[in-house]
């Protein structure tokens, strides 16, 4: 079976924040801050193990802090586990903070072209969907001007455009269906249904169960760094939220 993401028995741990200690205190309570120096972090993933296969949506819930975002900054390759591995074989297509590579005082057309290239696509494939990109994104004449003149609305709208538009071969989502007004947000959570009915690989993380359900194959409930259960999605979210009742 061919597998697109495979997680081994991932561990990561972050160390813990405190006020830094007063010149006075730190000297008087040296011992304990040496000792507490050499403890002070927390395992954000423990043992954590998986794989996703060619065309499956994994969908991932858990309450905030269970270790969520921690593992798909992991799959994406911004941070590196403490211990396991963690082995990607596609291009990943990242819907998670829309817009970040945008420079602010270039235009919209101009970050089309500079982020298409970032994501994978050569100039001229931009080109070619250039123009399907600017019409899905309703941003209208306001594509030529600079991206620091737009809404938060309207920047997000071109950033999950432009994303949604360039042969993704993985997406990992993080609750992007709530982008723009409440027309929008069906457009757009009716393209990402169709990539992902088209059999692009996808991990969904969101908090709505009933999203997670309605377009996950299957499903993986995180808590406190944990898989607590795995399976048929509409099990899973019983679990989850029976109990979390």
């Amino acid at each position: 079976m061919s597998y697109i993401v495979e997680i081994e028995d991932i561990w990561k741990k972050y160390p813990m924040k405190r006020d830094r200690p007063g010149f006075k205190e730190f000297m008087v309570n040296l011992p304990r801050f040496i000792k507490r120096s050499s403890n002070s972090y927390f395992w954000a993933l423990k043992g954590v193990s998986f794989k996703v296969k060619k065309g499956e949506c994994l969908g991932i819930i858990g309450k905030n802090g269970a270790g969520k975002s921690t593992l798909l900054s992991l799959i994406l390759g911004t941070i590196y586990p403490t211990r396991g591995n963690v082995k990607v074989s596609q291009r990943i297509t990242p819907l998670l903070e829309l817009g970040a590579g945008f420079h602010p005082d270039l235009t919209g057309r101009e970050n089309i072209l500079i982020n298409g290239v970032l994501l994978g696509l050569t100039q001229d494939e931009v080109m070619q969907r250039m123009n399907d990109i600017i019409a899905f994104s309703e941003i209208g004449d306001f594509i030529d001007m600079p991206v620091r003149t737009y809404s938060s609305g309207m920047y997000l709208r071109l950033a999950f455009s432009v994303a949604i538009h360039i042969d993704p071969r993985l997406l990992l989502i993080d609750e992007v269906l709530a982008v723009g007004d409440a027309a929008f947000q069906k457009k757009s959570r009716d393209a990402l249904t169709g990539l992902i009915r088209g059999m692009v690989t996808t991990i969904f993380v969101s908090h709505s169960m009933d999203a997670i359900k309605e377009i996950c194959d299957r499903a993986i409930w995180l808590a406190d760094g944990e898989i607590r259960a795995e399976g048929e999605p509409k099990k899973v979210v019983e679990e989850y939220l029976r109990c979390s009742g």
